[in-house]
């Protein structure tokens, strides 16, 4: 993964929040973890596994020791179990010339468990679709309905939502203003989501086009979009769930896209692309 230096809208994120994403973080990482059957993990590596760390499989080692592969989120580990099995090492492991023992192995046992882990809980997330079920190609999009980035976004996505082509799945987030959350929550639990946010994006669309040409960003007004005074419980729980979601990606403003490329593997960008919408949406 990594985020590109193209417009984004920076979050601004209350310390409780931030508390509840780590802990969230940490809870949805131990949930994914997978369970390693047989033999049972050593100690030090279930020890690891308990407090959050992915453990897929075993990789080829040497010097007498017995190497895991494991994520913590998107970050690939490998770690290394001591002869004695009461100590493991993470890091890399190179032979007397220098080469990358752990690298090549690394990334062949964890290309698939971890595109697998990462699309799975894209598709749990609490999310809008914009754009027909059927489409061939689907994008998850970090979405704050305050983001002047993310509207552009929304806009410029139109041929290939339009078409058919793409289904943009808005992951709501409320990170931008003070109102954003309420925005969100209110998109969430609004009767029909997808015409509400439809009608919040396109009710914005030529004045932030206006806006962001004369180069003086600001968040969206509330004017086509009034924010929930009170969030409920249950809604704001969807709004940590992402936050925390999109954290653990280490993606950091809106918009935010992951995406699968032509080879199923997952992909992710910061910030709305200038330039290049074909590159990730496709030919239209």
């Amino acid at each position: 993964m990594n985020p590109q230096n193209t417009p984004t809208c920076a979050p601004i994120l209350p310390s409780a929040i931030v508390s509840t994403v780590v802990v969230l973080i940490a809870l949805a990482s131990a949930a994914a973890s997978s369970a390693f059957a047989a033999p049972p993990l050593p100690a030090p590596v279930k020890a690891l596994q308990e407090k959050g760390l992915s453990i897929v499989g075993t990789l080829p080692s040497s010097g007498g020791m017995t190497a895991y592969a494991a994520h913590a989120g998107t970050e690939p580990i490998a770690l290394y179990l001591t002869p004695d099995g009461k100590h493991v090492i993470a890091g890399t492991l190179f032979d007397a010339t220098g080469k990358n023992l752990t690298a090549a192995g690394l990334e062949k046992v964890l290309a698939q468990p971890m595109a697998d882990a990462i699309w799975g809980s894209l598709e749990k997330s609490h999310w809008i679709a914009d754009g027909r079920k059927d489409a061939p190609r689907t994008v998850y999009v970090f979405t704050d309905p305050n983001c002047p980035y993310c509207n552009k976004l929304w806009a410029d996505a139109r041929p290939w939502v339009d078409s058919g082509k793409v289904q943009l799945r808005h992951v709501m987030v409320g990170m931008l203003t003070p109102t954003s959350a309420g925005k969100a929550a209110a998109l969430l639990s609004d009767k029909n989501p997808a015409a509400a946010l439809d009608a919040h994006e396109r009710g914005h669309m030529a004045s932030n086009a206006k806006m962001l040409a004369s180069g003086r960003p600001k968040p969206l007004g509330d004017d086509s979009l009034k924010p929930l005074s009170v969030v409920p419980p249950a809604i704001a729980a969807q709004l940590e769930a992402n936050a925390a979601l999109m954290a653990s990606y280490s993606l950091q403003a809106t918009p935010a896209l992951v995406w699968k490329d032509a080879k199923g593997a997952v992909q992710m960008r910061q910030g709305a692309p200038a330039s290049g919408l074909p590159a990730l949406f496709g030919p239209l």
